[in-house]
């Protein structure tokens, strides 16, 4: 009798620790889960230089005025999708400097659609779609490393000049490697469902588009020390969150904090740049961006120190 084929890819293997998670108890379902996530951390981590790597490359995009396109297919491509659309808000970017593409289209976020990963021309389609050309940034998620989808759109943004990213958290095959600039592989191993990469493979890929798009947005200036500086006040909270950072790093009580962001446009680093230099906002925008965008070029000291103690 011959043993069963196993799949070359890690992310549809079977854990051998979790199988009897089917007679768990809903305790040891929440240990067994967590024990597996615990591999998480350390998997991305392997992966610090091309995740830098790729930062830069990003950056770079950003500088030249191109874009970071996400491409992927199910909860790869949703995740994708996901990363992209928080960017405006957190960064006060427009919705067209990190795209989120997903096979199947926006249907597909909620829906699954059939088939939609396997069809490598359709990737490449999106490709010509975006306009994708040379100085932009495409990045494929495929957590199982040979999403077709994924494969096409990389191969069609290499040709038209793009630099190309891959997220996997299995080893890829060559024709899949070769699509890339920059392979990330955070392989954590089985899941604690074979193939549901929704759950380790899902949350390392999260991980590492958390680092890709904070880590360029903080190399082009989004940030003051660790204060979102860029974020766009769209709502009460991120209102609040605004007045309360020109209130720290300005010292002014909320009523003059308030003015100051009411004569910056709702813009903190406007706001801060006007207050620490003492200058109109059109100058303000004028020293940013001579300093391309780095508030710290602008106004040399640090923001104040963290407060520790929270008991007020």
């Amino acid at each position: 009798m011959t043993a069963p084929a196993l799949d070359p890819r890690v992310t549809e293997r079977r854990n051998p620790r979790t199988a009897e998670i089917d007679l768990a108890s809903p305790l040891a379902i929440v240990d067994l889960i967590n024990a597996e996530d615990r591999a998480v951390m350390d998997a991305v981590a392997s992966q610090r230089e091309p995740i830098a790597q790729a930062i830069a490359a990003i950056e770079a995009a950003f500088r030249a005025g191109r874009r970071l396109l996400y491409v992927g297919a199910g909860t790869s491509g949703r995740l994708g999708v996901l990363d992209a659309s928080e960017c405006p808000p957190t960064f006060g970017t427009d919705p067209s400097m990190v795209v989120g593409i997903i096979a199947g289209g926006d249907h597909a976020l909620r829906n699954p659609i059939e088939g939609a990963e396997d069809d490598p021309a359709a990737g490449a389609a999106q490709m010509d779609l975006y306009n994708v050309q040379a100085g932009d940034v495409v990045v494929g998620i495929a957590a199982s490393g040979s999403t077709p989808f994924v494969r096409g759109a990389l191969q069609r943004a290499r040709a038209l000049g793009a630099t190309t990213g891959l997220i996997a958290c299995s080893e890829p095959p060559a024709a899949m490697r070769e699509t890339a600039d920059i392979v990330m592989l955070p392989i954590v191993g089985p899941e604690v469902l074979t193939g549901s990469t929704r759950l380790k493979a899902g949350t390392a890929t999260k991980l590492v588009c958390n680092m890709l798009t904070t880590g360029a947005m903080i190399r082009i200036g989004k940030s003051y020390g660790n204060l979102m500086v860029d974020l766009r006040a769209t709502n009460v909270k991120l209102q609040d969150r605004a007045e309360r950072i020109v209130c720290e790093v300005t010292q002014l009580d909320r009523d003059a904090a308030r003015a100051l962001l009411q004569r910056a446009e709702g813009r903190v680093k406007r706001a801060l740049v006007m207050h620490a230099l003492h200058v109109d906002a059109a100058t303000a925008d004028a020293r940013l961006a001579a300093a391309g965008g780095v508030i710290r070029k602008v106004v040399p000291q640090a923001p104040p120190p963290v407060h520790t103690d929270h008991s007020a």
